[in-house]
């Protein structure tokens, strides 16, 4: 017993004593820089800023445009064009999420 107590010690005093593994730095740590001195990681922020911005207009314009043809249709029926405008508004809020969720 005394034995094995002895070895369980030794081996958590050497795994205390053994330094830490460094990990290799990975690309996100590092901050790249562009041939005019900019960072890579700012300018792919900012582009993605802006194709945000244009697909948040485009969504506006879509809705818009939707509630417009609900509007002038007095019947309780969808048309086919206005179901489709749906669809074109689902993805574009899928495809704003998903580059914010970044």
């Amino acid at each position: 017993m005394k034995r094995l107590l002895r070895l369980l010690l030794l081996i958590v005093g050497l795994a205390a004593a053994m330094p830490f593994a460094q990990q290799p730095e990975s690309t996100a740590d590092r901050d790249i820089k562009l041939p005019n001195g900019k960072s890579q990681q700012e300018e792919i922020l900012k582009a993605e800023h802006e194709k945000t911005l244009r697909d948040a207009a485009e969504l506006v314009d879509l809705a818009e445009s939707l509630k417009q043809e609900l509007e002038k249709n007095d019947r309780h029926v969808l048309s086919l064009a206005a179901l489709k405008k749906t669809e074109d508004i689902e993805k574009l809020a899928k495809r704003i999420r998903g580059r914010l969720r970044r």
